[in-house]
C-alpha cells in the first residue's frame, strides 16, 4: 500500500509515521521547504514522545519520503488546519482541506481513498470535498472512496492513542466505509466503527464540546467559589464522589486546535440551536482576563513588579501553544506596567526571553504556574530563596507540595491568597 499524507503537522506525521512503521510506503506532503529537508534527514519538529524514535525506524527502513507535492498513490490521506474564519460565528475555514484536495485530484484514479482526517463542520465531506473529486469525472462511491476519519488523539500520548483508540470511520457510502476502515486496520487495535461522514464529522465535534463545555462549568465554579469564598478545587473533588458526577478541573482558560476551537463550529452550523455551547465558549475564553484582573488585585503592595510565569504551552510536557490561554495572559500582562518573565523548557523563546530559573524567580514578587509541564510539580526552594515575596498561584494545581519559605494557592482558592495580600 502507497500513502500520501498531506499536512505533516502535529496530527499528519504521526499518522504518516505509524503506516510507515507498519509496512506502508508514505509520502508526507508539505508546503515548508525547511520542514521537508528537515524530515528527509530523519529529524522530526515536533515534541511528541517516542516519535523521534519512529521516525528514525521509517528512515532507515526507507519507508517515508517528505515533499512539496503530492504523487500518486493507493490513499490520499488530508490532514491539514481547519482555522476558525473571522466571522460572527468563528466558522470552519476549510479552504486548506480544499487546497490539498485540489493538489491531489492530478493523481487520482479509479480505486483510490481520499480520507479527511482535519477537523471539519458538519456536511464539509458531501457539500465541498466530494464534489471537488466528482469534477475529474469519477464517483464517489463507484470509482473512488471517500470518507471522514477524524483524529481522535491526546498529545503528548499521540503514539498509543492512535493504535488504541476507537476509530471513527464516515464513508460518503457503505463501501466507502469499508475501504477506509481496511486502511486503518492495519495498525488500529480497538473497535473500528463504521458510520456516515455527517455522523463522524459531528461526533469528533461533539467530543471537544462536551470537554469544552464540563470545563466552563468548572471555571464558572472557580469564579462563584472565589466570590463567596469556597474552594472549588475541594467541592469538585467531593461533589466526583458521586457515582454520576465527573465536573472536569479548572484552568485559566482552553488551548489546542480543538476544544478552543472545534465548539465553534457546530455553534456556526447551528447558532439558535447551540446557546449552551456559545455560553460555554465565552466562559473559558473569558478566563485569561479573569487571571490578569486577579494578578493585578495581587501587586499594588507587592515590593517588586515582576512576575514569573511558568509555562507557555497549552498543556503539559509539549511545544504545542495553539490557541493557549497562557500566550494570551502572557500578551495582556506584557501590556501593564509589570515587569514580566517568562520560562518554558518545551517552547522555542526568541534569544531575548531565555532565561535560567535563578534568573527567572529572583527578585520576583509572583510565580504564576500556566502550563502543568512535568519541571513545575517541584519548585526548588533556592529558586523560593531569590524571590522578593514567595507568592505562587497554581492555575493548573500541579505542584505537589509547598515549596518551603512559600505561599501556595490554586485557582480555586485565589480568595486567601488575595485577602492575605490585603492584610
Amino acid at each position: 500500500m502507497k500513502i500520501a499524507t498531506i499536512g505533516l503537522g502535529y496530527i499528519g506525521l504521526p499518522t504518516a509515521l505509524m503506516f510507515a512503521d507498519h509496512g506502508a510506503n508514505v509520502i508526507g506532503v508539505d508546503l515548508s521547504p525547511d520542514m521537508i529537508e528537515k524530515l528527509n534527514s530523519g529529524q522530526v519538529h515536533i515534541e511528541e514522545p517516542g516519535l523521534q524514535e519512529q521516525m528514525t525506524r521509517v528512515h532507515e527502513a526507507g519507508r517515508f519520503t517528505a515533499q512539496l507535492t503530492p504523487e500518486e498513490a493507493d490513499v490520499f490521506i488530508v490532514s491539514v488546519p481547519t482555522p476558525n474564519r473571522n466571522d460572527a460565528f468563528k466558522s470552519c475555514d476549510v479552504s486548506y482541506v480544499q487546497a490539498a484536495v485540489k493538489s491531489l485530484l492530478p493523481f487520482l484514479k479509479k480505486g483510490n481513498i481520499v480520507i479527511i482526517e482535519s477537523t471539519i463542520a458538519p456536511r464539509t465531506t458531501v457539500d465541498d470535498v466530494q464534489p471537488l473529486i466528482e469534477s475529474t469525472g469519477l464517483v464517489v462511491g463507484q470509482d473512488v472512496y471517500l470518507a471522514h476519519c477524524p483524529e481522535r488523539v491526546l498529545p503528548g500520548n499521540i503514539l498509543h492513542e492512535l493504535v488504541h483508540n476507537t476509530r471513527i470511520i464516515g464513508g460518503v457510502t457503505a463501501e466507502c466505509s469499508n475501504q477506509a476502515a481496511a486502511v486503518y486496520a492495519r495498525f488500529v487495535q480497538c473497535d473500528i466503527i463504521k458510520t456516515t461522514a455527517g455522523e463522524a464529522e459531528l461526533s469528533k465535534l461533539m467530543e471537544n464540546t462536551y470537554r469544552d463545555t464540563n470545563i466552563a462549568l468548572a471555571n464558572e465554579l472557580v469564579k462563584i467559589g472565589n466570590t463567596l469564598q469556597i474552594d472549588a478545587h475541594e467541592v469538585i473533588t467531593m461533589a466526583n464522589r458521586h457515582p454520576r458526577v465527573n465536573i472536569h478541573q479548572p484552568r485559566p482558560g482552553v488551548g489546542g486546535h480543538c476544544l478552543a476551537v472545534d465548539p465553534y463550529f457546530v455553534a456556526a452550523a447551528a447558532p439558535e440551536e447551540s446557546v449552551l455551547i456559545q455560553t460555554a465558549r465565552a466562559v473559558n475564553t473569558s478566563m485569561p482576563g479573569y487571571i490578569v484582573t486577579k494578578v493585578l488585585e495581587l501587586m499594588p503592595d507587592a515590593p517588586t513588579q515582576k512576575v514569573t510565569l511558568l509555562g507557555l504551552a497549552y498543556k503539559g510536557n509539549i511545544d504545542d501553544k495553539r490557541e493557549s490561554p497562557a500566550v494570551t495572559i502572557f500578551e495582556k500582562l506584557r501590556d501593564t506596567h509589570l515587569e514580566v518573565t517568562v520560562i518554558d523548557e518545551h517552547v522555542q523563546l526568541p534569544i531575548e526571553e531565555q532565561f535560567t530559573m535563578d534568573e527567572a524567580f529572583t527578585d520576583s514578587s509572583l510565580v504564576l504556574v500556566l502550563t502543568d509541564h512535568a519541571e513545575y510539580k517541584t519548585l526548588a526552594t533556592e529558586w523560593i530563596n531569590k524571590m522578593n515575596r514567595p507568592l505562587i498561584l497554581d492555575t493548573k494545581k500541579i505542584i505537589e507540595k509547598c515549596p518551603e519559605g512559600a505561599t501556595l494557592h490554586t485557582i480555586g482558592n485565589m480568595y486567601h491568597l488575595l485577602e492575605g495580600v490585603k492584610q
